[in-house]
This record gives C-alpha cells, structure tokens and sequence, in this order.
C-alpha cells in the first residue's frame, strides 16, 4: 500500500501547479495605442504537509493534512513602444529604507564635492581679489 502522505503530497504539487504558471509571472501582452504592455510579477508559494500512522487495535489509520499558499505582486511592467523602444518600468520603492539611502549616497558625495569645490573656488577668488586690491592700493601710495 502506498503511503497516504505521497498522495497528499501529490495533490499539493498538483494544485500549485494549476495556480502558478509561466503566465502568472509574466503576464498577457495588453497592446494599446501601439504600444505593448507585458505585465511582470513575482510569485512567491510555499507548502507543508504532514501525516501519522496511528495505530490501533482493529486496524491501521492514517492522519494528515495539507496546506499552501501563493502570492503574486506585480513589480514592473515592459514597455515597447511602437517605434521598438523597450522599458523596464518597476513599481514602488526599494525593499527597505535603507537600500534607497545607498542607492541616493553617490549623488549626495558628487554634490558634497560640487558645493566643497565651489567653497574653495570662492575662497582663492576672494584672496586673489585681496590681493589685486593689496596691489592697486600699494601702486597708489608707494612707500615714502
């Protein structure tokens, strides 16, 4: 006799399988005013499944049970214009906080940089503006 968890086992896989195809990721081209739209999403499943021999005195008996869950986000869409441009067009922010501070960080350094150079240029611009005022003062009244 087979075990009854192998059947459990198949029913589940056989579900998730109805439930979850190539199509479920990547959807259904949507064409509109020349331009397709191919929906992408992710899919994430997951399933358990557990069962017991309990034996008793007239006969074998068999508990067990199943269960299974599948989420389906959307998170971009394709584009491809009717000229043949292509575009990827994700949806909503990055996983955490965190990941949209160091994706930001390498333009704050470049503009930290920009507004220090800027700083500095100002500066030797003032000195040497001070020091042509020095000269022209100093042309005007030599020294007696």
């Amino acid at each position: 006799m087979a075990n009854p968890i192998e059947g459990i086992l198949d029913v589940s896989m056989q579900k998730i399988r109805e439930m979850v195809d190539v199509n479920t990721i990547i959807g259904e081209p949507i064409t509109a005013d020349g331009a397709t739209i191919i929906p992408v999403s992710k899919v994430a499943f997951g399933f358990a499944s557990g069962g017991s021999d309990l034996p008793v005195q007239a006969a074998e008996k068999f508990a067990g049970g199943s269960g299974a869950g599948v989420t389906v986000k959307p998170v971009a869409f394709i584009v491809i214009k009717a000229d043949g441009d292509v575009q990827l067009m994700e949806l909503g922010a990055k996983g955490s906080p965190l990941d949209g501070v160091m994706d930001a960080l390498p333009g704050v350094v470049e503009k930290i940089k920009a507004f220090l150079a800027d700083k500095k240029a100002a500066k030797a611009e003032k000195k040497a503006a001070a020091e042509e005022k020095a000269k022209l003062e100093n042309a005007e009244n030599p020294a007696e």
